[in-house]
């Protein structure tokens, strides 16, 4: 340092004046200038190793399995991962693609959450053997990246009526139109194939993996994510522009929850119609015989969840109007004395009413004829079980109160003559007879009560008299 100032002084004769300072100034400060290099070369050090440490972490992708149809619990399910993959900082998001379709509207809220989506959306149909069709083919066209496992398939997603077949043809134009208008943007906007993508909705065109990626329709064929993690790392996504960072990824696989499983199978349209059915039967028996206490609880528990299940899903007010009609038609047979035709008109009201419910939902969600044809039949028996029971009842002499006297038999304690007291079923009453007076053992059968609880006897055959102590 020192033959360094020299150097400086000779360059600058004015500073040798002030030699004898600055050397007495550089031998006080030179402690604390070593001190402030190394701990610069500390700091320096320290950052060179946390930014390799960064540049060593690998990418995280969220893998999320997908084998189901397209509702409003899936729905719930697939955007819930897509919020949580942008919401925890994974670098991808692959959903497992394998479905049969679904709702409409289930399905352009996917698609909505999917192009919102700052992480990539990657839809991988997999594994091999699986399907993307119907409402599925739209989610992948839509999708950052679209892959398939070898040995699938893709397409089919011509819409149809509820109840499975044709539209309408002045319906049918408005509705093809408008899904094919979609997919198209869709595909244009992802750079894929949106002839073959118009095909699918107007022909129900259908396209192994291979022959899909040789047509555009998607962009990758792998046989394993880790694979296609490893192929697309790199790749510039359309039309967001982001760069895919996905090699050797640490992979996060979720699954429909229990809760999500158990709401999902109780939306099937065949369960939802028999919770609402031992609902109803469950509260009726319950006010008929109050007290009982589990036909109630259980009916009411059965009719709430049956209620979620007609929350969840699109239904038609016909179905839901027979429904009831029926309902009220298998009530009121015990009534009206129609001799099974309110039953059978319920009956049938509950079956036109049940494969009509749950028409706005599509082909997927159509209750069993079948399982129709079962509960009504059941029901009807339990009508016609009912009905029989009472007309038995009211067939029946009574069997409690002063009623249950008439036709009774007893013997004469006093004598008769017209008024004297009976002994009837164990106890002595007050009698009255017209015509000759009846002698005390004589006896009796009641014919009739008058007010003030006095019998109407008249005599009786000897061999009905009863015994008496």
């Amino acid at each position: 340092m020192t033959g360094v100032l020299r150097r400086v002084i000779e360059a600058f004769p004015g500073l040798k004046a002030r030699r004898p300072l600055l050397i007495e100034f550089l031998q006080l400060k030179m402690p604390s200038m070593r001190a402030l290099f190394a701990l610069a070369s500390a700091l320096f050090v320290s950052l060179a190793l946390a930014q390799t440490a960064i540049a060593a972490d690998p990418p995280r992708v969220l893998a999320v399995e997908f084998s189901n149809d397209i509702n409003p619990v899936t729905e719930d399910y697939l955007t819930g991962a897509i919020d949580r993959a942008n919401d925890e900082g994974y670098d991808a998001v692959v959903i497992l693609m394998d479905t049969p379709g679904g709702l409409d509207s289930s399905m352009r809220n996917i698609i909505k959450r999917e192009l919102d989506s700052k992480v990539p959306v990657v839809v991988y149909v997999y594994p091999p053997g699986s399907r993307d069709a119907s409402a599925g083919v739209f989610i992948t066209m839509a999708a950052d990246v679209a892959a398939m496992a070898p040995e699938t398939n893709i397409g089919s997603s011509t819409p149809i009526s509820t109840g499975g077949g044709d539209i309408p043809k002045d319906l049918k134009r408005k509705v093809v139109n408008d899904a094919v208008a979609y997919i198209r943007g869709l595909a244009s906007e992802h750079g894929r194939n949106a002839d073959w993508a118009e095909k699918a909705v107007r022909v129900a065109s259908n396209l192994p993996a291979r022959e899909a990626l040789t047509m555009n329709v998607v962009d990758y064929i792998s046989p394993t994510l880790p694979e296609l993690l490893d192929t697309i790392d790199g790749t510039r996504v359309e039309p967001k522009g982001i760069v895919l960072h996905t090699a050797g990824a640490e992979v996060d696989t979720i699954r429909m929850s229990l809760w999500k499983r158990i709401l999902d199978t109780i939306i099937d349209p065949n369960i939802i119609v028999l919770l609402l059915s031992l609902g109803t039967l469950g509260i009726t028996v319950e006010l008929f015989n109050p007290g009982l206490i589990c036909p109630g609880t259980l009916g009411a528990i059965s009719l709430i969840v049956g209620l979620f299940g007609l929350q969840v899903l699109p239904v038609s007010a016909a179905g839901v109007l027979l429904m009831l009609l029926a309902a009220a038609f298998f009530a009121a047979e015990p009534f009206v004395m129609s001799h099974g035709a309110l039953a059978l008109a319920g009956a049938s009201c509950f079956v036109i009413g049940s494969l009509m419910l749950f028409d706005p939902a599509g082909p997927h969600y159509q209750v069993s004829l079948s399982v129709a044809l079962a509960i009504a039949g059941t029901f009807a028996f339990l009508t016609a079980f009912a009905v029989t029971k009472v007309v038995q009842a009211r067939r029946r002499p009574a069997a409690t109160g002063k009623e249950e006297l008439v036709g009774q038999v007893g013997v004469v304690r006093k004598t008769l003559d017209p008024t004297g007291l009976v002994f009837v079923h164990g106890e002595l009453w007050r009698a009255r007879t017209e015509g000759e007076p009846l002698e005390v053992g004589s006896p009796v059968q009641v014919r009739g009560i008058e007010d003030g609880l006095v019998l109407e006897v008249s005599p009786a055959e000897p061999a009905a008299a009863p015994v008496t102590a």
